[in-house]
């Protein structure tokens, strides 16, 4: 007989998982907020509003989920480096939790990320390691992993597998305890876009696992592979230049995609998702994020849809982060000048579906 043992004490490891659940427990639940539209339309639309969280995306769960299934799977220990690849909010929200755990942080960025999303990363203890290419952040990631004995998060392959979507207060089994009392309190549609992929994922497999008569939409911005991927079933379907949508749109299908998940995809053109969240950060009083923009185009479509056949019900969608972190691209005219887009055409394509 021949025993090898590899047993290492685990006290860090407990005491990881219980300061990363800790943070959890400490945050209240994101508010799920009702927007306003016409009574008569007979449809209720509701904005899950993810910039509530401590780094104030919706990142902040993905970020929480993979540092768990890092932690757990014993490919984080105490002082292990932690790579990840991503110039966006992921990068921010990894950062709080690296920092918090007393691990070096390296978020792998192009060099065309702005000064103050470096700024926010380095906020938290993390540091910006600068590649000159876009498509080259997870190959340097990795390299940076294996030089350093740390470990790459790779949220792209990670994000549909490391939150538990049968429960545990995932952001779908939030959703519907959040509706129980509404007038219409299962969803006739629930719209997200997608970046990793993950939270429709989670979505996906939750409304199935729980049976409801919900479908799922998924957005994708102008320059992303997801929608040509989906319709065509082409997972290796690619966009020739990065989303402007910050935290959606890829310009490969990320594996943590599962198209057989989706109900609906809609393509939106990044005029109409500006247009949009201009005119909905004006009705709430508050500006709000760019892909939420995107994810309201997709929504306000299917209550047209919806009214069009005289059928009642409820959509969700997601207010993804605050607007406060654009006030130089979305919000500024001449960065939307800039970019060639013409917001006033944006405009006059919505407004059959927004209401007076």
């Amino acid at each position: 007989m021949r025993i090898v043992d590899r047993a290492r004490p685990r006290r860090w490891t407990d005491w990881a998982i219980t300061t990363v659940e800790a943070d959890a427990n400490r945050s209240a639940d994101t508010h799920l907020l009702p927007f306003p539209l016409p009574g008569d339309w007979g449809v209720d639309l509701y904005l899950k509003d993810e910039s509530t969280h401590p780094t104030g995306s919706l990142k902040h769960r993905l970020a929480r989920s993979l540092f768990l299934y890092a932690i757990c799977n014993g490919w984080i220990g105490e002082g292990t480096p932690v790579i990840e690849a991503s110039s966006g909010s992921t990068a921010v929200s990894e950062a709080y939790f690296a920092r918090m755990l007393g691990l070096p942080f390296t978020a792998v960025m192009p060099q065309s990320t702005s000064a103050s999303k470096i700024a926010l990363i380095e906020s938290y203890g993390g540091k910006a390691h600068l590649v000159r290419e876009a498509g080259q952040v997870c190959a340097e990631a990795e390299r940076l992993a294996a030089e350093s004995g740390g470990h790459f998060m790779d949220q792209f392959t990670f994000a549909e597998r490391a939150t538990d979507w049968r429960g545990n207060n995932n952001i779908a089994e939030s959703i519907f305890e959040q509706m129980r009392l509404e007038r219409h309190p299962v969803p006739a549609w629930i719209v997200v876009g997608a970046g990793t992929g993950g939270t429709s994922a989670t979505i996906g497999r939750y409304v199935r696992f729980r049976k409801h008569a919900t479908n799922l939409c998924v957005v994708d911005p102008e320059h992303s592979a997801f929608f040509d991927g989906w319709r065509e079933g082409d997972p290796d379907a690619t966009a020739e230049r990065g989303s402007r949508i910050e935290g959606i749109g890829r310009p490969a299908v990320e594996p943590s995609f599962i198209p057989d998940l989706v109900d609906r995809m809609v393509k939106v053109d990044d005029a109409e998702s500006i247009a949009c969240v201009r005119w909905a950060s004006e009705r709430l009083g508050r500006r709000l994020g760019g892909s939420t923009g995107t994810n309201l185009v997709a929504a306000l479509a299917i209550i047209a849809e919806m009214r069009e056949a005289g059928r009642g019900g409820s959509i969700v969608t997601l207010l993804c982060d605050s607007g406060q972190r654009y006030g130089g691209t979305y919000f500024d005219d001449d960065w939307v000048a800039a970019q060639g887009m013409d917001l006033e055409a944006a405009k006059a394509k919505l407004a059959p579906l927004l209401p007076a």
